[in-house]
């Protein structure tokens, strides 16, 4: 199925039913952006409540890698849980957790021997990130960068960066972190130009932050998002990265990829960092690692990663299901799904820097393999943030039957399972132009 099927007005009736009975049980903090209310799917089309099917562009925030319950991810999962549910990888062992650390040791995105600690989601794994780096360096203080998000646990939340609304009322935040501007080239912090790129944003970095707010050998680690994600889909040039890594090797921090949302497979590489040429020295993992099953994964160079028994641990972190579920998704990922993300995504990306002709509302086009980015602005010179427009074209693109999400403040963030066909690309982009017709943007 290339294309959406609208039975009903939206929300339908059933679909009503269930958003009323949330409101009165569920937390308000969740940012629901439109009434869909799933009820199945399959690889890139969901299904709601009411039998509307949609294209599904969002992957419940790039987290259905392999699509919706694919068979392969099914079938492993089914595997294990009719041995058994939960062992604890903590206190005892199973196989499921040692093979992942081996398949982990195989794609890592850096030389020489690597252990892993395995969590439940993208903000655990950022959380143990910033523990390890503390223990392994004998350091206290952490750089982060502007726009980041990290997560919303107290320790991820302090480098979270992306809106003020995740911090507010949460202070105060960890000591000891510093942030940083991004190599954001479409609105370059330090008022250059692509083509004459230097990373000088990181001078900021070098020689203010390091010289007046902390000492680099007191600094820990720097935590960077290669392709930033939640902050608009932002993707630096490489010489950004490059001259980060520079300046971590200089002073002996360690360099730690935040590829919760960039890694596996989305960019058309198992990782979002190996397009920058950069080895980092630790990775943090979620979002996509297990197609929908719960799980986070840091893993570090082996001469890192020496904290003793009872350091730090995790009661589920590395559930055999959830583990069961990576690996599935792992070989998918390698045997075709990463190609096919930087295929699908070369092409979509194609069609849509085409629309940017059409429509003068779309800024920027960016991205890396499905993970593609649509920023939105009211003139084309200035730059205005077009921030209310994006947000009415998310809901026009629902009213179509198209899911996307928003992604900083006023970009359209395209993430798609990695089973996506060049026809539902094509769809997707038709949606748009639609949906942008429709408003008038």
């Amino acid at each position: 199925m290339d294309k959406p099927s609208l039975k009903t007005a939206l929300p339908g009736p059933k679909a009503k039913a269930i958003i009323e009975r949330d409101g009165k049980v569920v937390s308000p903090s969740y940012t629901r952006g439109y009434p869909f209310v799933m009820a199945r799917g399959t690889g890139a089309i969901v299904e709601d409540v009411d039998g509307n099917q949609f294209l599904d562009c969002a992957a419940g925030i790039a987290v259905n890698s392999t699509g919706h319950s694919h068979p392969d991810v099914v079938a492993a999962i089914v595997d294990q849980a009719q041995k058994f549910l939960h062992m604890s990888g903590t206190d005892f062992y199973y196989e499921p957790q040692v093979r992942l650390g081996e398949e982990f040791d195989a794609i890592k995105p850096f030389a020489g021997p690597s252990r892993s600690f395995f969590s439940n989601s993208g903000t655990e794994a950022i959380e143990a990130a910033i523990k390890l780096a503390r223990y392994s360096t004998k350091r206290y203080g952490m750089i982060a960068f502007l726009g980041s998000f990290h997560g919303r646990t107290l320790g991820a939340l302090s480098l979270t960066s992306s809106k003020a609304i995740q911090r507010k009322g949460f202070g105060p935040m960890q000591a000891g972190v510093f942030h940083t501007p991004y190599g954001n080239c479409y609105r370059c912090p330090v008022g250059l130009k692509p083509e004459s790129c230097q990373a000088e944003c990181l001078d900021f970095l070098e020689h203010q932050i390091l010289v007046h707010l902390i000492s680099p050998d007191e600094v820990a680690g720097v935590v960077v998002e290669p392709i930033q994600g939640e902050g608009g889909y932002v993707v630096p040039e490489p010489k950004f990265h490059q001259r980060l890594r520079d300046i971590t090797k200089t002073h002996g921090i360690l360099l730690i990829a935040d590829e919760v949302q960039s890694g596996m497979g989305r960019t058309g590489k198992m990782f979002g960092i190996e397009h920058f040429g950069v080895e980092p020295d630790m990775i943090a993992v979620a979002k996509g690692v297990a197609s929908g099953m719960p799980l986070g994964v840091t893993t570090a160079r082996a001469d890192v990663m020496t904290w003793p028994p009872g350091s730090h641990a995790s009661t589920f972190g590395g559930n055999p299901v959830s583990a069961a579920a990576a690996l599935a998704t792992i070989t998918l990922i390698k045997d075709s799904l990463m190609k096919n993300a930087a295929e699908v995504g070369a092409f979509m990306m194609e069609r849509l820097k085409e629309l940017q002709q059409k429509h003068q509302i779309i800024g920027d086009v960016r991205g890396r393999g499905l993970m593609i980015g649509i920023e939105l602005v009211r003139d084309r010179v200035t730059k205005e943030r077009a921030t209310t427009e994006r947000d009415k074209l998310v809901n026009e693109c629902f009213a179509r039957g198209l899911l996307v999400l928003g992604a900083g403040k006023n970009a359209l963030r395209i993430s798609p399972p990695l089973v996506l066909t060049k026809a539902q690309a094509s769809t997707a982009v038709e949606i748009l132009d639609q949906a942008l017709a429709a408003t008038n943007l």
